[in-house]
């Protein structure tokens, strides 16, 4: 397995949630708030583990994950596992909609600043026949947490078309979720709109 340090943990999960935008070693070395060199560094030791592609456009060489790589796919599900791990609380909280083929994300002020939140922002991708289940278990969540759930349901594929038509809210949401449930399957999904 790979050794990662924790910035080349934060730039493949950089890649991965910031998809729609092409990143070099300028662009990434300021989200990581690192040196250019070190982003540079970084990208090409990356490039070298087989876990990034590149290409050139213009004067710059942009990077993006090797998400039709089977490792690189398991290792951002890792990534987005142990990130979840730092959100137990609704790991807990919300381990009843846990169920296989489901995808459970949160986003939103939730999980910048619990006290100044105003609602627990939930997205939760399941099949149409669960509709009704989830609604249940979210209502009787409800009645037991002090703040209001606003939470969106929505199939796989509703989710792929969304992101597919560029949609801002999904977008958005993509890019600053906690996947607090079903990495794999995100990774999957999210595979079919990355790439140079």
């Amino acid at each position: 397995m790979v050794t990662l340090t924790q910035k080349e943990k934060e730039a493949l999960l950089i890649l991965f949630k910031d998809f729609t935008n092409f990143y070099n070693a300028n662009s990434i070395s300021k989200v990581l708030n690192i040196s250019h060199v070190g982003a540079q560094k970084i990208l090409k030791r990356l490039l070298k583990q087989n876990l990034l592609i590149n290409r050139k456009i213009g004067k710059s060489i942009i990077y993006k994950l090797k998400l039709e790589d089977d490792y690189a796919r398991k290792l951002i599900a890792f990534l987005l596992a142990d990130e979840a791990n730092n959100f137990k609380r609704w790991k807990e909280e919300f381990k009843e909609l846990f169920k296989k083929d489901r995808i459970i994300m949160i986003y939103g002020s939730i999980i910048k600043n619990y006290a100044k939140a105003n609602d627990i922002d939930i997205m939760i991708v399941i099949r149409k026949a669960e509709y009704k289940e989830v609604t249940k278990i979210i209502e009787k969540k409800q009645t037991i947490l002090p703040k209001k759930i606003h939470s969106i349901e929505l199939t796989a594929n509703d989710l792929l078309q969304s992101i597919k038509q560029k949609k801002e809210a999904p977008t958005d949401i993509v890019k600053n979720a906690i996947i607090l449930y079903g990495q794999d399957k995100y990774v999957e999904i999210i595979k079919n709109v990355t790439g140079i």
